[in-house]
């Protein structure tokens, strides 16, 4: 099962958190409100949730999906192959017992943060797995996923790492295992550096420390005019991403799934959920600075992972381990940026021994 709690991140934006795994069996959030929050049902991916509505071709009750009745396909589009939907909220950091206290019977906390563009469904694979010892928690952060979508100057770099602060406090899910792919491993150890009471271990995927500088973020603004918007289809989505991109040096069916995750039918067609416009103020956060000293305050366990064929080299990624005061190294073959996406089976065997060290010595 998927839950969705909504917290309230910096500025008062709000925020949904997907909590995977059975919650307590005295949670109020089973009934659609956590200490008198208000339900709140929406889409995810492509489809619609509410009462008496259908997610493709299953069918959607008190904000649960049925998943006997729901098509692979549609499940797979929600990030919920398999399971439901239920939704609560927390506010301000009103936090419940029934939700929080430790880890308690769930075990130790883990947030997931997803890369630029990408959004909480991405990590469901690897939430799965997660839920079975951990509390594990993946956050749509502003812009992405079902969050709010505020205006474009409010997507600094402290807008993000105040928003993982904010999960983490009002779900107690500290002092967690933070766990984050491209901007979400940037938010990561800029959080460990930060909050060190917060984090117990990290793990950053496929992120680079170096500033790219203004020719990197030039090509973005080209790439993303260069998307056919709207797509007729979903299937001409995964084409597109997964062959006809010229950022696409061999074929990946994973690839174009993953940005088939972020589409969400309109009336001329299929469109990404969030604004091209909003990502790159996003990226321009970081992407003139390098962030080689956050990385040497991260006190906590680090592990540092690469894709064989992403974006972080062999060279930075050792740099990168060899700053950080207590770093750690793991690489996926046959892997690209997405590395978690790509390959999640060769991902869970590179971080699973690295969470059960963290946990053996909390």
């Amino acid at each position: 099962m998927v839950r969705r709690i909504d917290v309230t991140g910096a500025g008062g934006v709000r925020l949904a958190a997907w909590e995977f795994g059975d919650p307590p069996k005295t949670d109020p959030a089973r009934n659609g409100s956590v200490g008198g929050g208000s339900a709140r049902n929406g889409s995810l991916g492509g489809g619609s949730v509410g009462n008496g509505s259908a997610v493709g071709n299953g069918s959607v009750r008190n904000g649960s999906v049925d998943s006997r009745s729901a098509g692979r396909g549609a499940a797979r589009d929600a990030g919920l192959e398999g399971g439901s939907l239920r939704d609560g909220s927390v506010r301000d950091g009103s936090v419940r017992e029934a939700l929080v206290g430790d880890g308690g019977e769930q075990g130790p906390g883990v947030l997931l943060l997803h890369g630029l563009m990408g959004r909480a469904s991405h990590w469901a694979s690897t939430a799965r797995w997660l839920s079975e010892r951990y509390r594990a928690v993946a956050l749509d952060q502003r812009g992405h996923g079902r969050s709010d979508k505020p205006p474009v100057e409010y997507y600094t770099r402290d807008a993000y790492v105040e928003d993982a602060e904010a999960a983490l406090e009002q779900l107690g899910l500290a002092p967690a295992v933070v766990i984050g792919h491209a901007m979400g491993a940037l938010t990561a150890w800029q959080l460990a550096a930060k909050r060190p009471d917060l984090v117990r271990g990290l793990v950053i995927c496929d992120m680079r420390a170096s500033a790219l500088g203004a020719a990197s973020q030039r090509e973005w603004e080209d790439w993303f005019r260069a998307w056919p918007v709207p797509f007729a289809t979903l299937a001409d989505v995964r084409k597109w991403f997964g062959e006809d991109d010229p950022w696409v040096e061999r074929p990946s069916a994973a690839r174009g799934e993953f940005y088939a995750e972020v589409m969400a039918e309109s009336g001329d067609g299929w469109r990404p959920v969030f604004e091209p416009e909003q990502m790159l103020k996003s990226r321009e956060s970081w992407v003139y600075d390098a962030h080689w000293e956050e990385l040497a305050q991260v006190q906590c366990p680090a592990l540092v992972v690469r894709g064989l064929d992403g974006e972080l080299g062999r060279a930075e990624s050792q740099e990168m381990v060899r700053v950080l005061p207590r770093g750690q190294y793991a690489e996926v073959a046959d892997a690209g940026h997405l590395v978690h996406y790509d390959q999640p089976e060769a991902w869970r065997t590179a971080i699973e021994p690295f969470l059960d060290g963290v946990l053996a010595s909390s």
